[in-house]
């Protein structure tokens, strides 16, 4: 018998109200007249019955989960029962196993917290070990990682059997794809939808764009998949978005395969589109793809070409200046590069907008918060592997630094960027994000309210002349993971490494560190000053915290700074 609170105040021992909790992780077995929940329910009351000398009285209020997981906390029952416990009306909870309760090491801890809070005991019927002993403790920490460990395996196998069952290609589930239906767990063809998805590809070969595509479907009232659900929900039958066209067009299904983990296998299923169209196609979408490939410069110079959109709808194009000898890139509407804006339509530096959304992404793929928003409903075991996920694909876009990386990293999830006067919206593909996180298909779509439509992110900005330059001004956006300014933090670095070399008698004057450096000797001269830059501005530079008005230009122009910390931060942060 496990017991928390064991000594309780003597008013309340001739009366300790008694709740019962029973739980069973299937469905299989529920519709008889008696299963396992009037089994566990039965020998709990029969135990209370034992303790009556003590007080005991069984409450007639019953704590039922049936079908639903140990693992996580969003049971119907168990919140009723937290909830009369923190009212105070109930004394002690019994169930008849401990993995009744939770098989989670973390849960369990919360719970215990709970009910130490409000004075109530813990007592399983069928474990007999006292947790108000250090030793009993340890027993039931014990048990909870091997009821952990069970649940863990029972998900490794589940994740075994998709992927076993996807070889063999077998539909595992989840929402079926325009022009199927999901009949008896396979896939069968839907034959007014499956003739949309035919036009649809046939469309894309002769237009050869999706946003030529995607008006053209709107104009005829072309609409996603409508579904209803048992709950009466309905979802669906809206405009599509060109993130979900681009999911038709690539979506291995329609012909006649399953694709899983970058493994393609052949289905079950009849296929919609023909082999060879499916290839048409394919090469078409390559040689269309807004992403450059296999012109390494380009990609380089603007990885966001094709994917930014000012307010008005107009696609932003990748432009330059040359001013004394220094190239600046820009993203610039398309009316202000042909000549025909008529005022209208927007410039913004290139390297602003790449960090910003750098910076926002990972941002929010280290949010939780972020994460179950976007996965609605999911089970905690679920909302584990999505946080994991983000944070593996957080780690795969490199150190702040490595922006070029980081781009490469994430431009595959995202779908469209808007650029307003105070804003930046990036869209984000579901389908895709879903891809990056490596989330099996039915977990990742069954949490999704809308798949068509795309996750978007927000960011206040602002457009401000700093110098002779313009730069965009983040708003809402974490200072977390900010890239430091590689210019900035290099003429830091230059200052402190050229006074060492000095000090130390590497170089003998600054005319020599000017000729094994290739630079100006007034360069190195005026650089110098930065070795005593005040410690809270140099850790800002370090940081990427520095004020973005604080540019490689100004710190220059400010050179050589003067000794006082206070003038410094007048000069450089005012």
């Amino acid at each position: 018998m496990a017991r928390r609170n064991t000594a309780l105040p003597e008013g309340r021992r001739h009366k300790l109200r008694c709740a019962v909790y029973t739980r069973k992780s299937s469905e299989e077995g529920l519709e008889q007249s008696f299963n396992s929940l009037h089994a566990q329910r039965d020998a709990c009351e029969a135990f209370i019955a034992s303790q009556i000398h003590e007080g005991w009285r069984l409450l007639p209020e019953a704590y039922d989960d049936g079908g639903l997981s140990g693992g996580s906390m969003e049971r119907p029952a168990l919140k009723r029962l937290l909830g009369d416990v923190r009212s105070g009306l109930i004394d002690i909870v019994v169930v008849y196993k401990v993995d009744r309760l939770t098989r989670s090491l973390a849960d369990f801890a919360k719970l215990t917290e709970l009910f130490e809070a409000h004075g109530t005991s813990f007592v399983s019927v069928t474990q007999a070990f006292n947790t108000s002993t250090s030793m009993g403790r340890l027993t039931l920490n014990v048990l909870l990682s091997f009821a952990q460990f069970e649940r863990e395996v029972a998900g490794e196998r589940i994740r075994d059997k998709i992927a076993l069952s996807k070889r063999r290609g077998m539909w595992m589930g989840g929402l079926p794809p325009l022009g199927y239906d999901g009949v008896d767990r396979k896939l069968v063809i839907n034959e007014p939808e499956a003739e949309t998805v035919r036009e649809i590809f046939r469309r894309y070969l002769e237009v050869g764009s999706i946003a030529i595509l995607k008006r053209s479907l709107d104009a005829e009232g072309i609409v996603s998949k409508r579904r209803r659900f048992r709950d009466g929900k309905e979802m669906g039958g809206v405009s599509l978005s060109r993130g979900a066209l681009y999911q038709i067009l690539r979506n291995r299904l329609y012909r006649g395969e399953i694709e899983h983990r970058g493994e393609v296998h052949q289905g079950e299923h009849k296929a919609i589109i023909p082999d060879k169209f499916w290839s048409d196609v394919q090469a078409r979408l390559a040689d269309q793809s807004h992403r450059p490939r296999g012109s390494k410069s380009r990609a380089a110079s603007a990885p966001l070409a094709g994917l930014l959109f000012d307010s008005d709808g107009n696609r932003m194009s990748p432009t330059y200046a040359i001013k004394s000898g220094r190239r600046y890139r820009y993203y610039t509407s398309a009316p202000l590069v042909r000549g025909t804006a008529d005022g209208k339509g927007m410039r913004v530096p290139a390297p602003d907008v790449e960090r910003l959304v750098v910076t926002t992404i990972a941002d929010h793929l280290t949010d939780p918060q972020w994460l179950a928003g976007i996965a609605r409903g999911a089970e905690l075991s679920q909302l584990t592997r999505i946080i994991s996920s983000a944070q593996r694909l957080y780690q795969s876009m490199g150190e702040p630094a490595e922006q070029e990386l980081q781009l490469k990293a994430i431009l595959q999830i995202i779908e469209r960027i808007g650029v307003a006067e105070d804003s930046v919206t990036l869209a984000i593909n579901r389908m895709a994000l879903g891809e990056a996180l490596e989330i099996a298909e039915p977990d990742w779509i069954a949490n999704i309210a809308d798949v068509e439509e795309p996750i978007e992110i927000a960011v206040a900005i602002r457009l401000q002349r700093c110098g002779k330059q313009v730069r965009l001004i983040l708003g809402e956006v974490s200072s977390k993971t900010r890239l430091p300014h590689a210019d900035l933090v290099q003429l830091v670095r230059d200052g402190h490494r050229w006074f060492e070399d000095l000090r130390c008698g590497r170089a003998a004057t600054i005319a020599a560190i000017a000729r094994r450096d290739r630079h100006q000797v007034s360069h190195v001269s005026r650089n110098l000053s930065l070795a005593f830059l005040a410690p809270d501005i140099t850790e800002m530079i370090l940081t990427g915290r520095q004020p973005i008005t604080l540019t490689p230009e100004r710190l220059k122009a400010a050179r050589p700074l003067p000794p006082g910390w206070n003038e410094q931060r007048a000069i450089l942060l005012d």
